[in-house]
């Protein structure tokens, strides 16, 4: 491996300026992730359409969005564990492939249990990308502007909930055909193939793997294209990579080593994650419960939705600067307190305003998350480590709606806001107490 030694692989990645090469990576990252977001979400603005033409209960909705969060947990978990043993740019195009070809298959649901079972496909295939998604991002970009990228891509990325809301907003209240286009709407994301092809992979996992040649082409790739572009590379600084051959298990991730983080991210993960969905999945549907029609229900929802990537480009910009565990544990406090101010108000104005900070807080959260998760691992279980974590919180999800059908037909509208911002402290207090500081340090560092 020429101009390299077991040092050089991290500290060549790291003293890079962002070329079009990273860009390109954006955009294909990008792309999947606007369809990706806009599919988690498409349920919820989809759900008040099945409600009235199928003439369900709210009871039957929770039993379809638990369905995708039992395949999200499993997506999250093995593909993760695929990414680390088959390649990060590999597993990206089939769990890619996986969730548009199933949310397609949504818009041709002929009963629940259909629904349903497209449903746990489409999140099998949706976690799987997330999960590898990040990881990507926090081996392939530079310690100083992981954090700032990922944040880039989810705010092109959050887009899709916006854009997805108001397509619900027209095409849902048209007849009994409308909710299934939205679903039609999230296959398109099938095109981020096209960008996701000409990806670089990882360097650290093809040096972990033995493939020095291959990390050897990409890197020298990335260096080509700063060269070609007339941006500076800075000098290396010497940081030791993993020994290659490497291979680890799911125990691993609970060893003496690594167990204190793996619980704290599974108690965030899971109290973010019913926060979160306990919020965003079902506001259309609360409100139309609580008196407004479809139509007043989804433009309040869609006009919140429009603040989702605002949250993600405000992380984008502050990630760097402050310590993502300081940052990860202020944003859920912000979020509880106005998602209880959202529930104690029914004036449209209100709702509208402290729906919009919630969404802020809850994307602006979400992209510092989704750095600081893959960063408490070595590459050898970075994405089994991010994917078991991560999934373990969308399984917790599973409970999630039938715990907010539950708090809402026993005690009332408010108290299902008073369950979401209890989450969300739960989520400040674990990150706060027990989460190690990252921004701005190597890979290799966080890791010995």
């Amino acid at each position: 491996m020429s101009a390299s030694s077991v040092t050089s692989i991290s500290a060549r990645l790291d003293r890079l300026p962002i070329t079009s090469l990273h860009k390109r990576a954006v955009i294909a990252l990008a792309f999947a992730y606007f369809y990706e977001l806009g599919d988690i979400n498409t349920f919820g603005f989809a759900a008040p359409g099945m409600i009235r033409y199928w003439h369900i209960p709210v009871s039957t909705i929770a039993f379809a969005i638990s369905m995708t969060f039992f395949g999200m947990f499993l997506g999250a978990t093995f593909g993760g564990w695929f990414a680390d043993r088959m390649g990060r740019k590999r597993g990206f195009i089939i769990s890619v492939l996986i969730f548009t070809l199933a949310s397609l298959a949504n818009a041709v649901s002929w009963d629940v249990a259909s629904l349903a079972f497209f449903r746990f496909v489409t999140g099998v295939g949706l976690s799987a990308m997330t999960v590898i998604a990040n990881t990507y991002v926090s081996e392939v970009f530079p310690a100083r502007a992981r954090g700032k990228y990922l944040g880039y891509v989810m705010t092109i990325g959050l887009i899709g909930i916006p854009a997805t809301a108001w397509v619900a907003r027209f095409l849902v209240p048209l007849g009994p055909w409308g909710w299934r286009v939205v679903f039609v709407w999230g296959a398109f994301g099938l095109f981020a193939l096209i960008f996701a092809t000409r990806m670089v992979d990882s360097p650290r996992w093809l040096h972990l793997h033995g493939r020095n040649n291959d990390a050897e082409e990409a890197i020298a790739a990335l260096e080509q294209a700063a060269r070609t572009e007339g941006l500076p590379i800075a000098e290396a600084v010497a940081q030791s990579d993993e020994v290659t051959g490497s291979h680890t298990s799911y125990a691993e991730l609970f060893a003496p080593a690594q167990r204190g983080r793996t619980w704290m991210l599974i108690a965030a993960w899971v109290f973010q994650t019913l926060g979160f969905y306990g919020f965003m999945a079902w506001v259309p549907t609360l409100l139309v419960k609580h008196g407004f029609n479809i139509v007043e229900s989804l433009t309040f929802s869609s006009v919140i939705a429009i603040c989702s990537p605002l949250g993600a480009l405000i992380a984008s910009q502050i990630v760097e600067r402050f310590d993502r565990k300081w940052l990860i544990t202020v944003i859920a406090v912000f979020i509880a307190v106005c998602g209880l101010l959202y529930g104690l108000t029914f004036q449209p104005a209100f709702i509208m305003i402290f729906g919009a900070l919630v969404v802020l807080g809850i994307q602006a959260f979400a992209a510092t998350l989704y750095v600081y998760t893959p960063e408490l691992y070595p590459t050898r279980m970075r994405s089994s480590g991010h994917g078991l974590t991560y999934g373990i919180g969308r399984a917790a999800n599973i409970f999630g709606p039938f715990i907010v059908a539950f708090f809402f037909d026993h005690f009332g509208y408010g108290s299902v806001f008073m369950y979401i911002a209890a989450c969300w402290v739960l989520t400040a207090i674990v990150v706060g107490a027990f989460g190690p500081s990252t921004t701005g340090r190597s890979l290799e560092s966080l890791n010995r």
